[in-house]
């Protein structure tokens, strides 16, 4: 079983890749980690511009760079 890349509380880069899907923004916080759906492992993240979560794949996120 793999371990989740990112952690609870840590800020990432959120590309879905999906033409169409718009994001307000590129910096999401981590909320919570998921369990793998279709071999990928899942997180609830949430920008600070928007009023709702998202669920992302971890391949869709990157560590920030600060």
């Amino acid at each position: 079983m793999s371990q989740h890349k990112f952690s609870v509380g840590q800020i990432v880069d959120y590309n879905p890749g999906r033409l169409g899907m718009l994001t307000s923004a590129r910096e999401y916080k981590v909320l919570r980690l998921l369990p793998a759906e279709g071999g990928d492992l899942l997180y609830r993240i949430k920008s600070i511009g928007e009023m709702f979560e998202r669920v992302a794949k971890e391949r869709e996120l990157a560590r920030r760079e600060r």
